[in-house]
């Protein structure tokens, strides 16, 4: 199998409640030397065309819609013509950082994408947002939660448009159901497997 995962780590500042944080977030690449998918478009374009390396973008998946995970993807699809998939529960959040255009496509639960002869399935997790979206690609044995599912528990809630008991349901109801050797890819931070979440999820 030709296709492999690949890793831009891109930092920035993420705004919450009028305050700024500085934070790195995981951009990764899914595909070969010729195609890939992107997931998620923090804070600036330029280190993510970098890692693509001129390959061809099938298209760009955000995760969820908070501006750390966003900022950097209608410069992307300009720079690279790939077309955004977003799930539309978030559509409010999209709105607060790119008031003037729209994402192109809408990523709900069963959505396909191909890139480089592997299928990624989404799966709907609300609870870090509403419209918060895994991608699984079984063939890799991975998932890429987001802000889901981090090494060591769940995403935050607490903040507007996130619940704690929904986050759970989804992470339990959908991630810990795939078979435990599942490599988890996260927004943020380190990986870590499904196995070794089973008990830090409560």
């Amino acid at each position: 199998m030709s296709a492999r995962i690949e890793q831009a780590v891109v930092s920035g500042v993420f705004s919450l409640d009028g305050q700024d944080f500085d934070v790195d977030n995981n951009v990764w690449l899914v595909g070969d030397d010729d195609e890939v998918v992107v997931i998620d478009a923090p804070h600036d374009a330029a280190p993510i065309i970098e890692a693509i390396a001129g390959r061809r973008v099938t298209a760009i998946v955000l995760t969820h819609g908070h501006n750390d995970h966003i900022t950097a993807a209608v410069a992307l699809r300009e720079a690279t013509g790939a077309p955004i998939w977003f799930n539309p529960a978030d559509r409010m959040l999209w709105d607060v950082v790119h008031p003037d255009t729209a994402p192109d496509e809408d990523l709900v639960e069963g959505t396909r994408l191909t890139v480089a002869g592997v299928q990624l399935h989404a799966l709907h997790t609300p609870g870090h947002s509403p419209g918060s979206t895994c991608l699984h690609a079984p063939d890799l044995a991975t998932v890429f939660t987001g802000d889901t599912l981090f090494c060591g528990g769940p995403g935050a809630t607490g903040r507007s448009f996130s619940d704690k008991p929904t986050i759970l349901r989804s992470i339990n109801d959908r991630l810990m159901t795939l078979h435990g050797d599942t490599v988890v890819k996260t927004g943020h931070g380190d990986d870590t497997t499904v196995n070794a979440e089973l008990g830090n999820i409560a």
